[in-house]
């Protein structure tokens, strides 16, 4: 799973046009998470997140999910990194049927995740939880719209979504610990996209709209 951005205001300017283009060379190349990219991203003070963050953020979603009437019994968890989440529903909701993918080599050998391009691959089967993670944004366009219909055929539940846009780049992430080699779109580009398959409910929640799950006027948004 390549990292989360931490949501810090960036305490210097974006870079300029050239280095920005420079620094996104290749993002969607999968032998660029490779152990030196872990190192930097997942290990010492310096890391994106921590275990007990996305402790907290598996426990809301699983918790949001059955509020909203979803019964988590499958889980598919696209671009899985480190297996953090593996490591929270083992403990936390055990008798999940767990599958776990990534399109790094690296990540896939030494955590035990399936290798799979989630712009060129689609499972038979459909889960309750779909995770997707720090991952459409380093796909280019075409590739990235492929990623979310292969999303969108494998929920029938919720879909738990992190991307980070170019209004995010501007405003929230801290440009000194992500990795900006991404493909800068708006959060428009994905909605519309998004939104053939999924209704947003919030705080990265996506309701698969063949679940049919029933919502206040408030609670999701409408169009």
């Amino acid at each position: 799973m390549p990292p989360r951005a931490p949501r810090r205001r960036p305490a210097r300017p974006a870079p300029p046009p050239a280095a920005a283009s420079a620094r996104r060379a290749s993002p969607d190349a999968p032998g660029r998470f490779d152990a030196a990219y872990y190192r930097r991203h997942y290990r010492g003070k310096d890391r994106v997140h921590s275990a007990a963050e996305i402790a907290r953020l598996a426990s809301g979603v699983c918790g949001l999910a059955g509020w909203l009437g979803v019964d988590v019994r499958s889980v598919l968890d696209v671009g899985a990194g480190t297996g953090l989440w593996r490591a929270w529903l083992r403990r936390h909701r055990p008798a999940v049927a767990y599958r776990s993918v990534d399109v790094s080599p690296y990540a896939c050998a030494r955590y035990g995740h399936e290798q799979r391009d989630i712009s060129r691959w689609r499972a038979r089967e459909r889960f309750d939880l779909v995770v997707c993670h720090g991952v459409l944004h380093y796909l280019d366009d075409r590739a990235a719209a492929r990623a979310i219909d292969n999303l969108g055929a494998m929920c029938r539940g919720l879909l738990y979504l992190e991307v980070i846009t170019r209004g995010d780049l501007e405003t929230v992430v801290d440009l000194e610990r992500t990795d900006t080699a991404m493909h800068r779109r708006t959060g428009a580009w994905y909605r519309r996209r998004l939104a053939r398959h999924f209704v947003q409910v919030g705080a990265g929640l996506w309701a698969a709209r063949r679940a049919g799950l029933p919502f206040y006027e408030l609670e999701a948004a409408r169009g």
